[in-house]
């Protein structure tokens, strides 16, 4: 039967009922107390599925039940033994004839179920929206309400290291897929009544769970509310991933810059919300959100903070350098080579010009072509099986480049300096700011080509004035440079030690503003110091007390002088 056959009929057009709008129309509408009505109503919603179960029983052997759920969302073992066993037979200290109609929900919610998730519902359409979540639900001919019981089970993959935020000291844990795991890690690692986490569900059809994790007391509570408002907004199908809602809530959706970021690193969530960032988690996805979100975020690792801060600043100023070489090198070698050449020494020009020597295109055109090379053969590496991946990077890099080089497409300089490039982008921690400097490359190269250094000068100018431009929530995209604050400033090009960083971010206005102490480091090794010679000074009282112990003297502290002529005299 061909598709959409038998939707007409007498020139006009006949609707198919949409399963998720027929329910929204029960909203409201309350459980009679008729179960053959109950099951007939859940049967027409659900439709023919084949792992939808429909289980009729007698409640304590006397009161006609059903029982509605998915086989494959829920442990059925669990179901059988822990939940509908007991509620076949009455509970042990209370005799059957006793439970009447009245008392039923009483007795089955305080005495037979075993499970702690269980509520009551009196709408229907909320009774399949539950059953569609992996619920069980339970209704019972002559009650108005139904049992909603939690038994949702899906087998999901363990706990395991980052895969894009890998690093050699720190936690090895990160997010998966459930969303319940994701909150009690979190949880694990803030261990604070101050904790709050909202939920609520976006997305028509699939209901994906999302919840909005915030400090009370540290977060700004108008930031908390503009997250709600954003996400409240947002009208869509469905939800599968945390992505989609970074499109919807953004400032500037033209930015190649990336406004909202996202990790799988529970960590770094944790150390987020200290600052008074807010959190969102999407039921589904390993990457959880972080806003409002800063430039200077995109290139700090979890790593910054766990090691000593006089290494860690050398290596954030070679990942800042590798940063700039990734976004301008390109460009700079095309504005040299074509306008000013004579800004080279003689004998590295000469060995540029030998190398140049056959290739039949401009500067402009040879770089554009191995970078446009460069891109496909890195997505081909990512596209590809890990094992297979590897050894494409490997070829193309070595057997490719020098296959190019040999043909007189390209000179040896430029497979450098391209090459260096694609270093430079892989030493950026974060993969949507590179890929929006990867992007910003191109727009360079073309500038470079066609106005030498000055092409390059306004390409700069132009990107600098947009990023002043951009705002996260509010926030100022290239915070705490701009407004110039003292305080983040020393956690942005360089990282200060921790015991100078006591205030937290003041562009995130929060209601907490102190973090820590200003001299708590110092403090501490003070005091170790004096309780160190406190301890040296009761360690000699102590070897004194011995000392006088031994000769026999029952008083170990010296006389004075006079007490001791008087004795003499005496």
């Amino acid at each position: 039967m061909p598709f959409g056959k038998g939707l007409k009929k007498s020139g006009t057009k006949q609707t198919i009922a949409v399963p998720s709008r027929a329910l929204a129309e029960y909203d409201d509408v309350p459980l009679d107390g008729d179960l053959e009505k109950t099951i007939a109503f859940v049967e027409d919603m659900i439709g023919a599925n084949a792992d939808a179960v429909i289980r009729r029983f007698h409640m304590f052997g006397k009161y006609p039940a059903a029982m509605f759920y998915f086989c494959n969302m829920v442990n059925q073992t669990s179901i059988h033994s822990d939940l509908l066993k007991p509620l076949m037979y009455p509970p042990p200290h209370i005799d059957a004839d006793d439970i009447g109609l009245d008392r039923l929900k009483d007795v089955i919610m305080n005495d037979a179920l075993y499970y702690t998730g269980s509520k009551l519902e009196n709408k229907l359409a909320a009774l399949v929206e539950n059953v569609l979540r992996g619920s069980t639900v339970i209704a019972v001919d002559g009650i108005r309400e139904a049992i909603v019981v939690e038994t949702r089970s899906i087998e999901k993959r363990s706990i395991d290291q980052p895969a894009t935020e890998q690093v050699i000291r720190g936690p090895r844990e990160g997010f998966i897929e459930p969303i319940g795991t994701n909150i009690a890690l979190i949880r694990y690692r803030l261990q604070s009544a101050d904790l709050r986490i909202e939920s609520s569900e976006i997305g028509r059809r699939t209901k994906s769970k999302v919840a909005v994790c915030y400090m009370e007391g540290i977060t700004n509570p108008k930031l908390v509310e503009e997250v709600n408002k954003r996400l409240s907004k947002i009208d869509i199908d469905g939800v599968m991933d945390s992505g989609y809602l970074e499109q919807f809530i953004e400032d500037n959706h033209l930015s190649p810059f990336p406004q909202v970021q996202y990790t799988e690193r529970p960590d770094k969530i944790v150390a987020n919300l200290l600052e008074g960032r807010v959190a969102i988690l999407v039921d589904g996805s390993p990457l959880a959100l972080v806003v409002p979100t800063v430039f200077s975020q995109f290139y700090q690792t979890v790593e910054d903070y766990t090691e000593r801060f006089l290494m860690m600043s050398a290596i954030r100023l070679a990942r800042l350098v590798a940063l700039m070489f990734s976004l301008v090198f390109p460009s700079i070698y095309v504005s040299i080579i074509s306008f000013n050449p004579e800004l080279i020494p003689t004998e590295f020009a000469v060995a540029v010009a030998g190398g140049r020597a056959g290739v039949p295109f401009p500067a402009v055109v040879e770089v554009l072509i191995i970078e446009v090379s460069m891109e496909v053969l890195r997505e081909a590496t990512i596209r590809l099986p890990q094992q297979v991946g590897g050894a494409l990077s490997i070829v193309g890099v070595l057997v490719i480049g020098q296959a190019a080089v040999a043909a007189g497409f390209a000179s040896p300089i430029t497979v450098v300096i391209i090459a260096l490039t694609t270093i430079g982008s892989f030493a950026t921690p974060a993969y949507n700011a590179a890929l929006a400097l990867r992007l910003l490359r191109f727009p360079l190269i073309f500038m470079a080509g066609i106005f030498g250094l000055y092409g390059v000068m306004i390409g700069l100018i132009l990107i600098a004035n947009h990023l002043l431009s951009l705002k996260s929530f509010g926030v100022p995209y290239l915070s705490p440079l701009v407004p110039g604050d003292f305080q983040g400033m020393k956690d942005l090009i360089v990282r200060g030690p921790l015991s100078w960083m006591k205030d937290r971010p003041s562009f995130l206005r929060p209601v907490d503003k102190v973090k820590t102490g200003g001299g708590a480091a110092h403090d501490v090794v003070r005091q170790s110091g004096l309780s160190g010679e406190q301890s040296e000074g009761q360690s000699g009282s102590s070897e004194r007390s011995d000392q006088s112990g031994q000769t026999g003297q029952s008083d170990p502290s010296p006389k004075p002088a006079a007490d001791a002529k008087r004795e003499e005299g005496g």
